[in-house]
């Protein structure tokens, strides 16, 4: 089981109200102290104690002292390992995660890699996997159910059964297109002759005597304008026009 230390501080102070001889209720200044919350695999404590030692930190959390203990540094920059004479600060701002090293192995698009923390977040794994912000990244979930999308608001447990599986693909395309003056939202790089008559009149009439026309401007290039014949298919980006109009031979 992946162990944690999760230490965080709090600036209120501790008062002591009771009467100090006749000083109206004022708090008793040798009374004031900085209170210092910890949480120990789950467990809440409060010390008043700026700094503990690696030592003081395994016997807390009930971890024995040959056992390596860990402070999570953020990616890129490694994690530290701390020695159980380590002093450490615990009133720095922010939360401090201390870990039991343990090997967790995940992969990010059918590349090994191994973890030493219980969860990984959505900017570890995309800098673990060279992943770039046009893409999204997904955890691969048994069927029936779809596969997850991972955000910069969860992080993903690595230590339940298994072993987790991410990849990544790019973000659908998500643009607006005009035809016949009306903008349509569209999510596919390309766009075919039936699927622009579509947009237009909501249904392609496959009537022999029906005859479409198609043109376009202020596409991508090398070709940003020009006209389309039935089975014909253009790359699109945003905001490019589309003009259909519709002529009867009989």
């Amino acid at each position: 089981m992946q162990l944690f230390l999760a230490i965080n501080f709090n600036h209120d102070l501790i008062i002591n109200n009771a009467m100090n001889n006749g000083n109206n209720g004022a708090p008793d200044a040798d009374k004031l102290k900085q209170a210092l919350k910890l949480v120990i695999e789950g467990k809440s404590f409060e010390i008043f104690e700026e700094y503990k030692t690696g030592a003081e930190l395994k016997e807390m959390a009930g971890i024995p002292l040959d056992t390596p203990l860990f402070l999570s540094i953020e990616v890129p920059y490694p994690d530290e390992l701390i020695e159980n004479e380590t002093k450490v600060n615990l009133a720095r701002p922010g939360i401090e995660y201390f870990y039991v090293k343990k090997n967790l192995h995940f992969t990010i698009n059918n590349n090994s890699f191994e973890w030493y923390k219980q969860y990984i977040s959505l900017g570890e794994i995309r800098v673990l996997g060279n992943i770039n912000r046009d893409e999204d990244v997904y955890l691969r979930v048994p069927e029936p159910f779809d596969d997850e999308l991972v955000t910069d608001e969860n992080k993903i447990d690595l230590a339940r059964p298994g072993t987790e599986h991410f990849y990544s693909k790019e973000k659908p395309l998500k643009i607006i297109i005009i035809v016949n003056g009306r903008e349509k939202p569209w999510e596919e790089k390309t766009i075919s002759f039936d699927q622009v008559v579509i947009l237009a009149f909501g249904a392609n009439d496959h009537n022999p005597n029906r005859v479409y026309t198609v043109t376009y401007c202020k596409g991508p290039e090398p070709k940003p304008e020009g006209t389309m014949v039935k089975g014909s298919i253009v790359s699109v980006k945003n905001k490019m026009i589309f003009n259909v109009t519709a002529t009867d031979k009989s």
